[in-house]
């Protein structure tokens, strides 16, 4: 008789049950994987702001990348900042996540420390570990004048929580000093720095 033996018929249930687990498992890992943007990705999205081959750039978006891996978003944007003592930052752009959607967002805070001056800037902000683009709606601290320059380009961190944000600024203006402040996000234009 051709009947399939209780072994086989075992063996090949055993094997679809094996297929099926791996297969969300490949596909959790390909969904994590495209998750995030790629060093190439990130560049030509800088590009797009601060254009082809600015000098400085790749250097400082590397850092990033060696601190803190791929980010998942980046912003997009410009803003102006001036201190006498106690300063003001604000700014606009568009947050654009892996996936492909965008939204425009704004940012101001306040900064108190030893700087003077005012600047205004070109802003690209990797963003890391924002899962959900609502949480980018808060305030992230952070601590200028422990930049890492090249190029005119600067970069510091900013971070509440899991989220941090990489802000990669070239500018012109006079700036000199260093301060501690805060970036708080809207969905709105806001004049209060708060």
């Amino acid at each position: 008789m051709n009947h399939p033996s209780a072994v086989s018929r075992f063996a090949r249930l055993a094997l679809l049950l094996l297929a099926a687990a791996a297969m969300p498992a490949h596909a959790e890992a390909k969904k994590s994987s495209n998750d995030t943007f790629t060093h190439s990705e990130v560049l030509a999205e800088a590009e797009k702001l601060f254009g082809k081959g600015a000098k400085g750039m790749a250097e400082v978006i590397q850092k990033a990348f060696d601190d803190y891996g791929q980010p998942n978003a980046i912003i997009r944007g410009e803003e102006g900042a001036g201190a006498i003592g106690v300063g003001l930052r604000y700014g606009k752009g568009v947050l654009v996540t892996k996936g492909g959607g965008s939204r425009p967002v704004w940012w101001q805070g306040p900064s108190i420390g030893f700087d003077i001056g005012g600047d205004a800037a070109k802003c690209f902000t990797l963003v890391y570990n924002l899962h959900n683009t609502e949480r980018l709606f808060q305030r992230f601290p952070g601590v200028e004048g422990s930049l890492y320059f090249v190029a005119g380009f600067s970069l510091n961190y900013n971070r509440t929580d899991d989220i941090t944000l990489a802000p990669v600024r070239l500018g012109v203006g006079w700036r000199q000093g260093a301060n501690i402040g805060y970036l708080h996000f809207t969905p709105k234009m806001s004049l209060l720095p708060i």
